[in-house]
Formats: C-alpha cells, structure tokens, sequence
C-alpha cells in the first residue's frame, strides 16, 4: 500500500508516487477544476486575443475594483497549497489586502498587505532568493509556504485603493490525504509609525495554542543617524512575563548577519540566502527620499520556534547616542510573521487604515 500523500515535497522523495491530485487557480481556471482551464472567453487579455479566439490568453489576469473583497479561489478539501504566484502594479501595494481563510473559519488566518507577505513592505520591487518565499524581476512574488487545510480554503485579495487594481495570479495546490498532526499556516502584519520611545515593536501578541513560530519579515525606517540594529529580539511563549525565554543578541544577529553589516568601503552589504537575508538597503537621495530603509528576513525553517500555549514576540529599536550610550529610537517598524498552529486561532486586531498603513 502506497502511504505517501504527496506533502512535505524534496529531493530525497520527489521520486515517491502518491495519490495526491495536482490542481490549479488562476483567471483562466476559477474553479481549478480537470479539463476547465483557457475556455475564457472574456477578460483582461479578450482585446489581443480577438484574431485567435479561445484558448489564447483571454483571462489571464482580473481587475478588482476599489473597496472590493475578491475571491481569488475557493477549495474544497483536504489538501494543501503548495505554491502560489502573483503580481500586480507596485502602486498601492500596501492597499492590496492578502487574506486565506482555512476550514469555513470567520476570522482570517492570514491578513497581510501583499507586498509584505512577499518581503517587498517598502513599494518598491526587491528580489529574494529564499526556500519559502522568492521575489524575481519584475515584481513575481513567489510563496513555497506548505498550506494544508481538511474541509476548504478561500484566498482574497482586497483592493482598498482609489483605483482599479489589475491582479495576475496562479494558485497550484494538491488534494490528498493531510496527517492529524498537520498545523495550519497563520500570518499576521503590525506597524509602529513610529516606535514610541523607550518601549519596543511588538511582532505578535495574544497568539493562542499549540504552534511553531516559523518567519519573520521586517521594513524598517530609521529615523535617526547612526548604527541602529543593536535592538534584541525576545520570545515569550507559555506563560512569560516579564522575561522572555528566548532573547537574541542584536538585530543584524536575528536575520543572520554581523557587524552592522557594513562593508569594508562603508556601505551596507546585502544578501538574500535560503533562509536569511538584509535584501534591501535604500538610501536617501538627497531630496525626497530623506532616511534610510531596510528590508530583512528569517525563516525558522530548520529551527522552527515552538510554544504549547501562547507566544508573543517584541523587538527594541536601539542605537547609539553620546558617549556610548544605546539611544531608545523612535523608528517606523513594519513586522510580518508566519506561523503554523492548531485552530481554533485568536481573532487578528484590526488591520490599520489606508493613512496608518501608508509609505511615505
């Protein structure tokens, strides 16, 4: 008897035969079902294809009009998303709201502005060459995040800007069989505009449940000059108070680097690896363009971080005055983080506003 269910995909088992069914979402497929995809015959691509007729590229993307919840699929169960694709005009990125809802449930288990969900927070397309989550030029963001669900999954992308917003997308996942002990994937994003000072950016918090902490992606503003990464990293799972059981060492530590990441001519030296990466360093340009960006990511993919109960995740915004003396900074923190846990999740707090959630 075959037991393979065609999850958990490597090279050590890509030769293994299983059961599992491979279908895909996308404009030309709504449903995903066998045998439906490229019988469009209207849509975005209808103009170009109007000398060919079916079949040649009629649907490939959707337009979603302002204030619009859309529906980029639905999926009936069990199975798991194993790869998703999209990409749409940087302009108002952060107005494009990304949430997947598993097994019928009402509150999202993941609500994030799109760019961030793909590492790109700051609106201004970076690529990333990591296992879960891959960015390519020209905006092709890419997500390996192993998504298993047992009775359903419904993925939308709400267009809270002024303007239509056009949406290119695939969804390609697989129905099989998904193990009891299969966790299902939450993420959630915060903003500090800006850090109040003496006091941290809280990544999470009010998190309930059995889980492992999987990612972290952070758009950080510094506002201020100077080094600004010295900030530690805290964990406090299962019952915590007012010391975490894990704390890091400084923030170029957490995401994988060193030394300020500084570069032996005096320049910020960026990397996208596997599971680490400072990927973005913008720079202010004399004019608009006033303080320094930055874009990272850690993906506890070998290294998951576990917690029975609960866990919340803080970081300080720390650097350097007078003296050598740290400085509380008052920087703008985007966080973004990933992780898997067993349902049912605590409702999200309320995602900010379009002013809240601005990059400017």
């Amino acid at each position: 008897m075959n037991s393979f269910n065609g999850l958990d995909m490597g090279l050590g088992n890509l030769s293994r035969l299983s059961n599992a069914v491979t279908r895909s979402i996308s404009p030309e497929n709504f449903t995903g079902a066998k045998g439906q995809g490229a019988m469009a015959t209207e849509g975005t691509g209808a103009a170009g294809a109007r000398d060919l007729g079916i079949g040649w590229k009629v649907s490939p993307s959707v337009e979603i009009e302002p204030g619009v919840e859309f529906t980029m699929g639905e999926i009936q169960g069990p199975g798991a998303i194993q790869h998703i694709w999209l990409t749409s005009h940087p302009n108002g990125w952060r107005n494009l709201i990304f949430r997947f809802y598993w097994d019928d449930e009402e509150h999202p288990s993941v609500e994030v502005p799109v760019c961030d969900f793909f590492c790109n927070g700051w609106q201004e397309r970076a690529n990333v060459n990591s296992i879960p989550i891959a960015v390519n030029p020209a905006g092709g963001f890419n997500s390996y995040w192993l998504m298993p669900f047992r009775k359903s999954a419904r993925i939308t992308m709400e267009n809270k800007n002024d303007n239509n917003a056009v949406l290119y997308y695939q969804i390609d996942y697989t129905l099989t069989d998904v193990p009891d002990d299969s966790a299902y994937f939450h993420a959630q994003w915060r903003r500090s505009h800006p850090v109040a000072y003496k006091d941290v950016h809280t990544l999470i918090d009010g998190i309930q449940g059995k889980g492992h902490f999987v990612g972290t992606y952070l758009a950080w503003q510094v506002n201020n000059c100077g080094w600004w990464g010295e900030g530690e990293i805290k964990f406090y799972m299962d019952g915590d108070k007012e010391f975490p059981t894990i704390c890091g060492t400084g923030t170029e530590d957490y995401f994988g680097g060193a030394w300020n990441w500084e570069q032996p001519a005096g320049s910020y030296g960026t990397y996208s690896t596997a599971y680490l990466g400072m990927h973005q360093a913008i720079k202010p340009d004399g004019l608009y363009r006033s303080q320094q960006r930055f874009g990272m990511y850690r993906w506890h993919v070998l290294d998951p971080i576990r917690f029975e109960n609960d866990l919340k995740v803080t970081i300080q915004d720390l650097g350097w005055r007078a003296d050598r003396r740290y400085l509380p900074q008052q920087s703008d923190i985007a966080s973004t983080v990933f992780w898997y846990q067993a349902e049912p999740h605590a409702p999200f707090p309320s995602l900010p506003d379009n002013d809240a959630r601005e990059v400017k």
